[in-house]
């Protein structure tokens, strides 16, 4: 380990911020870029994700949304917003932790956790920036994904 965590997770880190910063550009759901992306590019982020965090994001997201064919939507959770507007790399943080919990209480793989994750009704609490459920403690908000319900 470098750093202050795994590069595998710093990794998934990139890959969350970059689904973000797709979706916000692109003004689509979470899920709807993690589909458009399929599993072979999102693995191929989380894979070659050391070298993609060297570049500049607006330039890898317009490859990736180009590559994927991602259509203009009209889902806009930070045109909505009312209050303080968290960063990419803030839901990207949110992301991974709750994805790495997903994968070690669920036995997955990383990518099929990830799908999982995007995939289930806590992902629509976290894009809410009008709750401040993407905020909870990362325990709360995994505890959410494996009890089905928000305590």
């Amino acid at each position: 380990m470098i750093g202050r965590e795994d590069q595998k997770a710093n990794d998934l880190f990139f890959t969350c911020s970059l689904i973000d910063y797709i979706a916000r550009k692109t003004k689509n759901k979470r899920v709807d870029v993690v589909d458009a992306l399929g599993k072979d590019l999102v693995f191929k982020i989380y894979d070659l994700a050391d070298v993609y965090h060297c570049d500049n994001i607006d330039r890898v997201s317009e490859d990736f949304i180009e590559e994927a064919g991602i259509a203009e939507g009209t889902f806009d959770n930070v045109g909505n917003a009312r209050y303080a507007i968290p960063s990419h790399w803030d839901i990207g943080k949110v992301y991974k932790r709750l994805i790495l919990g997903i994968s070690r209480e669920k036995g997955m793989d990383v990518v099929d956790a990830l799908f999982a994750a995007y995939h289930s009704f806590v992902s629509d609490l976290i894009d809410d920036y009008n709750s401040s459920f993407y905020y909870e403690v990362p325990q709360n908000i995994l505890n959410a994904f494996l009890y089905n319900e928000v305590e």
